[in-house]
């Protein structure tokens, strides 16, 4: 019987015929990554693949690696493997990995989201026998709404704010999220502050060419008590520590899909909680398997052991994977008890 496409061992996923990993959780020789969040994209590797659009912020997040990139949908031969990197909708870069051996294809989704954005490559369907998909947000609960209505929430919120004399101080995670944010906003509202990791990444993505509206990072310059009107954005981990001493009355809000969720929104102890998320919910999950064409199905990274169920329960042949994504400064990650996974 031939070896299949890919293997699971307890470094990652592997490729015999390429003899690479994708999105190893440990150091390895050769590692094709999906995208650059922290829990798909580490420090260790001998030798790193991703998209060119990926690798600047891969390069600032891990520093002085062995890098090679890729175009979307450019066709690469890695040992006996044909490989090619699709348009995820994640994150800008993002991408899901296609690897064909002996004429038999998988994909590796990474994280996914199929509901089009401002900020990221639409995501690209792509036929497959097996299919390694994510399932963060797999329960019916989740379902997102317009981005246009979302925007109207925290636009709303802002200027409320605004003219009540409070800054608005907004969660968001600082890769992807934080600028996905900033697309919605209407900025002839006020000032926008960022923390100094949001910032960061705003300058590489810019760098890029992305269109962001203008921002400014949180100082002695740029004080938001100085600042009428002000909205902060500012990774998670910032909220109610010392650094947000400086911004006098303040309303928190914080932005994820979690936030679909009434009891993450209460342990959360926000002003508010809107939902944004970029990573596919209850019916985008379902679209792009259906759209893949794939006759085995693994599923990861969320609410495996319900998803998987459903699928089989639906006509699909589908099993759990288990990684360790989700466990290292996750793009999205929920309490335990609310995602059935392992945070």
């Amino acid at each position: 019987m031939a070896e299949p496409v890919l293997t699971f061992t307890d470094r990652g996923i592997y490729c015999p015929a390429g003899d690479f990993f994708i999105d190893p959780w440990r150091p390895v020789d050769r590692a094709l990554i999906t995208h650059g969040h922290a829990d798909h994209a580490r420090l260790g590797h001998a030798r790193y693949l991703a998209t060119e659009v990926a690798a600047p912020v891969m390069r600032y997040r891990l520093g002085q690696i062995d890098l090679e990139t890729i175009r979307f949908g450019e066709t690469t031969r890695i040992g006996d493997a044909e490989v090619s990197f699709h348009p995820a909708g994640h994150i800008p870069g993002s991408a899901q990995i296609r690897v064909s051996v002996g004429g038999e294809t998988w994909v590796v989704s990474g994280d996914y989201k199929t509901a089009p954005d401002r900020l990221s490559e639409p995501f690209e369907p792509v036929r497959c026998h097996t299919f390694i998909s994510e399932c963060t947000f797999g329960l019916p609960v989740f379902k997102w709404r317009p981005e246009e209505e979302v925007a109207g929430e925290i636009n709303a919120w802002w200027q409320a704010n605004a003219a009540a004399g409070v800054t608005s101080v907004l969660g968001a995670y600082s890769l992807g999220k934080a600028q996905r944010v900033l697309t919605l906003l209407d900025p002839e509202t006020g000032p926008i502050l960022t923390h100094g990791a949001v910032e960061a990444t705003n300058a590489i993505l810019r760098d890029q060419g992305l269109a962001l509206p203008a921002t400014a990072q949180v100082s002695e310059e740029n004080d938001p008590k100085k600042t009428p009107g002000a909205l902060v954005i500012a990774p998670p981990s910032a909220l109610g520590t010392p650094w947000m001493r400086r911004f006098g009355p303040s309303s928190q809000a914080f932005a994820s899909g979690w936030m679909a969720l009434r009891g993450v929104r209460r342990r959360r102890a926000m002003d508010r909680g809107f939902v944004v998320s970029d990573h596919a919910d209850w019916e985008g999950l379902h679209e792009a398997i259906r759209e893949t064409g794939a006759e085995k199905l693994y599923v990861t990274h969320g609410y495996t052991e319900i998803f998987a169920r459903w699928l089989n329960a639906s006509g699909w042949d589908a099993e759990v994977l288990q990684t360790e994504f989700g466990t290292e400064e996750a793009e999205e990650t929920a309490p335990a008890s609310d995602s059935g996974a392992a945070a």
